[in-house]
């Protein structure tokens, strides 16, 4: 570790005040969380600052189909926001909104920095209007045919049928989702940030190695296609900042959205009286994150950056994003009651198990993470109770009936506790890399090496056999000091759990003062630290969640962060006939090569019997091109081709798994051909 203490300010996504927090939602300040804490308990000062997401249209429309105001209307979503995130012991230095005065008084400013250096235009621009609510719509207000499959019912930019993706122009028979009425079209001059003034800077920035690959891949393929100004104005009625000196004019909400980040910690530091311009200035020797989900890269990995440049303050030192949260391997489901408010969560498990199944999961890409049910009761119990809570249960009863709950004069085996306390920087090195699912697997590894070091020594036999008693101590006080060092490692993600530890430790745990092993020390009499998970527990959830769907609303991708739609869930069921439209055939893998600037995609060439197609498959996470020359496989034949940045794709390939690494292609068994229908 470093000698001199790092000043770190943390941001993460902030959560849309329009619903409760789900357990998507959590999954990122989780593990924001966790790396604060893990910063913190190094000997850094780390702040993590966040805010309700407050401005939209659909907070203005949520808000008077409750009769009531926009600001009792996110008053009230702030505080339930502010209770989940703390009892899922989310340590905020400072929680606000983008509703403030603060925010206001920035994004103002920043604005007028903006236009100041020539970086705002204006334009005209001709929009779907509802004439009978007064109401440019965008395009989620927006419902008609889908022009592809003619599915009805359906949003403004893509079908929830088909997958197709179109303007509200396309659809056939639009109509406001908000009155019924047909929009019409409505001119109205809109003011737009220039991003394209920023290209040569955001491909440096872009290239800085603050940003993981994938995402840096993807920002690439935004500018080598040519970057376009974007419209950061809304019209009224709208619920949010006016524009200086442009009556009826606001900020679109991404706009403001970021710089609360700025607001954010600028209440923290007046009622604190921590300093401020040394984070948002630069030149200075802090460091800035953002935790995010990879939903709003383009936000934060190319508008954000654009503007705080302009505007003469700091960009990032890194921005990190995360994949969405998926439940027994499939998206975030109502009906299937996987769509889990983290309230209903909390009405039946701990906080901690969830903390800990997201840490053992949760690596450094942006791959989806899976909360598989089973899994998660298996793997908290087998971990957290079966291994490291084991190792201070089975001491602690010889200890306080033997020795007075005092720890022996000298350390039996000194080696091994410096082991355990060496394996601290490897750890320490995985954790800042935010590799907390490889962090979890080396801690586990130390819990196994002392259970089998206890269960080798035996101290319940030696107990029994005269004259042994110092060996008992011995052993005993050995797995005390080791549970020391596992707690001390798993605080940042168990940090109830580690409070517990601490009191029966009878001294605080922390990597500062990890240096030798606690030594003639006396402990509290031993309670339990956690229970085991009981799948009951599991079931009620589940049923809880399913029983409160139909209150709620549900966002257009309920396994993201932070949306801000309003769309409904697709329907869980479909026709046999729908079905039978699908034609499955068997093909065969003829080549495969990998796509120039892709980090995902792979170029197939598969025989179809008949004919050779092109099929453009996300495949390349699990499967190198090599692998897959030669292979049968299962396509969608029928599905209509689709244009893409890299090519035509004319087919579907069928995969199974949950993503990444975890992905399998469906292959018939020997005897199958090229061209077989698959019945």
């Amino acid at each position: 570790m470093s000698a001199t203490a790092r000043n770190i300010l943390v941001t993460s996504a902030l959560p849309y005040a329009n619903g409760p927090l789900h357990l998507g939602h959590m999954l990122e300040q989780v593990q924001t969380d966790i790396w604060v804490r893990f910063q913190n308990s190094r000997g850094n000062q780390c702040l993590y600052v966040c805010a309700d997401d407050a401005h939209g249209t659909a907070i203005m429309l949520a808000a008077e189909k409750l009769g009531i105001t926009p600001e009792q209307h996110i008053d009230a979503i702030r505080q339930l926001h502010m209770k989940d995130s703390a009892d899922f012991l989310i340590d905020f230095a400072n929680f606000h909104s983008t509703h403030s005065d603060e925010n206001r008084r920035w994004s103002e400013e920043i604005y007028n920095r903006l236009h100041s250096n020539g970086h705002i235009q204006r334009k005209e621009i001709t929009q779907a209007f509802d004439p009978v609510k007064s109401l440019f719509l965008a395009d989620r207000f927006i419902k008609g045919t889908c022009p592809r499959c003619k599915t009805p019912d359906q949003y403004g930019d893509n079908c929830e049928n088909c997958g197709a993706t179109y303007t509200p122009a396309d659809l056939i028979d639009p109509v406001s989702a908000i009155s019924g009425a047909t929009p019409i079209d409505k001119a109205s001059e809109h003011f737009f940030f220039r991003l394209e003034d920023f290209e040569d800077m955001l491909r440096e920035w872009i290239d800085s190695g603050s940003l993981q690959p994938q995402v840096a891949n993807k920002l690439r393929e935004w500018t080598d296609a040519g970057l376009q100004s974007w419209d950061i104005s809304r019209d009224a009625p709208y619920f949010g900042f006016e524009i200086p000196g442009q009556p009826d004019k606001y900020f679109y909400v991404w706009l403001d959205a970021p710089i609360g980040y700025i607001a954010s910690f600028e209440n923290y530091c007046k009622r604190e009286d921590h300093p401020f311009d040394p984070y948002w200035l630069p030149g200075g020797d802090t460091e800035l994150y953002h935790f995010i989900g990879k939903d709003i890269i383009n936000f934060h990995g190319l508008f954000w950056p654009a503007m705080l440049h302009s505007a003469g303050l700091r960009t990032p030192t890194a921005v990190y994003a995360h994949g969405f949260l998926t439940v027994n391997g499939t998206k975030m489901s109502k009906s299937r009651g996987t769509f889990i408010n983290a309230a209903t969560y909390l009405e039946h498990l701990d906080a901690e198990y969830l903390r800990y199944y997201f840490a053992a999961k949760l690596g450094n890409s942006v791959d989806d993470i899976d909360l598989n049910l089973e899994d998660f009761v298996q793997r908290v119990n087998a971990d957290v109770v079966g291994k490291v809570v084991n190792i201070a249960s089975r001491c602690a009863g010889f200890l306080r009936k033997g020795f007075d709950n005092r720890l022996a004069a000298d350390c039996s085996e000194p080696e091994m506790v410096q082991a355990f306390i060496d394996a601290g920087e490897n750890i320490a090195s995985l954790y800042e890399g935010r590799e907390y699912n490889k962090a979890i697997r080396e801690i586990m590894a130390l819990a196994d090496r002392a259970n089998q070091y206890i269960d080798e020594h035996k101290p319940w036999v030696l107990a029994k056999e005269a004259g042994r008693e110092a060996e008992v101590h011995a052993v005993c006080s050995v797995g005390i000091n080791l549970f020391r060092v596992l707690i001390t490692y798993l605080k940042p993600v168990l940090p109830a759990m580690a409070k517990k530890a601490e009191a029966f430790l009878n001294c605080s745990v922390d990597w500062t003062q990890l240096e030798a092993p606690l030594l003639d020390h006396e402990l509290a009499t031993f309670k339990p630290l956690m229970t085991r998970i009981e799948g009951k527990q599991v079931e009620a959830m589940v049923e809880a969640s399913k029983a409160a769907a139909p209150a709620e609303e549900a966002p257009a991708n309920a396994a993201a962060p932070a949306k801000k739609s309003d769309k409904a869930e697709p329907s869980e069921t479909i026709e046999f006939a729908d079905f039978a439209k699908v034609d499955l055939r068997i093909a065969k893998i003829v080549k495969a090569e990998d796509v120039e600037g892709a980090d995902k995609l792979l170029r197939l060439t598969v025989d179809l019997g008949d004919q050779q197609r092109q099929i453009l498959a996300g495949v390349k996470s699990a499967y190198s091109a090599q692998d897959l020359e030669g292979r049968l496989t299962v396509v969608v034949a029928n599905l209509a081709p689709r244009k893409m940045r890299f090519g035509v794709s004319e087919g579907m390939m069928l995969a199974a798994g949950p993503g990444g690494e975890e992905l399998f292609l469906l292959s018939p068994d020997s005897g199958a051909e090229p061209g077989m229908p698959v019945k």
